[in-house]
């Protein structure tokens, strides 16, 4: 099978084109090796696919690139809460346009095939709330005042009493609380609309949890938690983690994100609808910290404080994606984040390649 992955030379990309070739498919990647992310050629590209270097809002290059393809993996996105609300234009066009590019491309050669979407557990805004008293409850945004004061556990809306964070299941209701959350949303819609209007197309939007790993950027805004806080025992500082540490997430490993995508893509029965890919495991964010913590190092520093347009707590139910996908996720927290300590961060080989210069 021939396949396309965008952002296939980034951080999942990489991994699951890797394990695509791996498994004896054909594939050909596109990526524009966006400056935020990238200072130059990644190092670990598979030599055994194939690579366009440019933008998939660029239609010509989308053109270029689809003949002969099977199935789609779009992994091109712009991730993280970012720097502030000024690169609300950026995500917008890069996230939205670039999907929305990419679609119009795939329907001017009237593809019916599978198309795997690379979308995240933000769009669930604050994770799954319960009441002692009035069962599930959809609290609202966290407020400033009790923010500043440190109150971060957000409280029941009816009684204000205190509530347990469960996993989220794919029916769970959607309330993106930030633009990135916000435009992973409308790459969903956007793929949805698109599935319902090609007959033979199938869309799995694979909900990323909390994903770590090898070759992760490091010292960006737009870096995950796990390679900032090891990007500070690297140069002896101890990493500062906001509020009290107690958020809890679901950390899952990109190799096992890549075999999720391959399945997807490779089942025999193809998986519409969302699927939360994660561990069904939840863990703090200062537990994160503390596993990652090299022998001597200085201890996470809880600093309190907080990120605008953060949440408190997600974490997910695993059930849908191992009844439709057959995928559970097979590297634990621990074995995970032992071999994280010393995995081999995002590096360069080269200068960006000269259609991108």
């Amino acid at each position: 099978m021939k396949v396309l992955v965008t952002g296939g030379a980034g951080f999942i990309g990489s991994h699951i084109v890797d394990e695509l070739v791996t498994t004896g498919h054909d594939v050909v990647v596109i990526d524009d090796l966006d400056p935020a992310a990238h200072s130059g050629l990644p190092q670990g590209l598979s030599s055994d696919a194939s690579y366009v270097w440019g933008d998939v809002r660029d239609a010509q290059v989308l053109t270029d690139a689809l003949v002969g393809v099977d199935a789609v993996c779009h992994q091109a996105a712009k991730v993280g809460l970012g720097v502030d609300f000024a690169d609300v234009s950026e995500y917008v066009s890069r996230n939205c346009g670039g999907t929305a590019s990419m679609l119009r491309a795939l329907h001017d050669v009237s593809f019916a095939g599978r198309i795997v979407l690379a979308s995240s557990m933000v769009v669930y805004g604050e994770g799954r709330y319960r009441c002692p008293e009035h069962g599930v409850v959809r609290p609202g945004a966290r407020r400033l005042d009790d923010l500043d004061a440190g109150r971060f556990e957000p409280p029941c809306p009816t009684c204000g009493g205190p509530l347990d964070s469960e996993s989220v299941p794919e029916d769970h209701w959607l309330i993106p609380r930030n633009v990135y959350a916000t435009t992973k949303l409308t790459q969903e819609g956007l793929c949805e609309a698109y599935e319902r209007e090609h007959p033979g197309c199938s869309v799995t939007s694979l909900r990323y949890h909390n994903v770590y790993g090898p070759r992760m950027p490091r010292d960006t805004p737009y870096a995950g938690v796990a390679s900032l806080f090891r990007s500070a025992y690297e140069r002896g500082d101890a990493p500062r983690v906001f509020e009290d540490g107690g958020q809890r997430r679901d950390f899952v490993h990109v190799r096992d994100i890549a075999a999720a995508n391959v399945l997807a893509l490779t089942n025999e029965a193809p998986a519409s609808g969302a699927l939360n890919i994660c561990s069904g495991v939840a863990h703090t964010i200062l537990e994160m910290a503390e596993a990652l913590r090299p022998d001597g190092a200085p201890a996470p520093q809880v600093v309190g404080g907080y990120r605008l347009g953060d949440i408190r707590h997600v974490h997910a139910s695993p059930e849908r994606a191992e009844k439709v996908l057959g995928f559970r996720a097979e590297i634990g927290f621990e074995q995970g984040m032992t071999e994280f300590k010393t995995a081999a961060l995002r590096a360069t080989v080269g200068p960006l390649p000269h259609t991108l210069r």
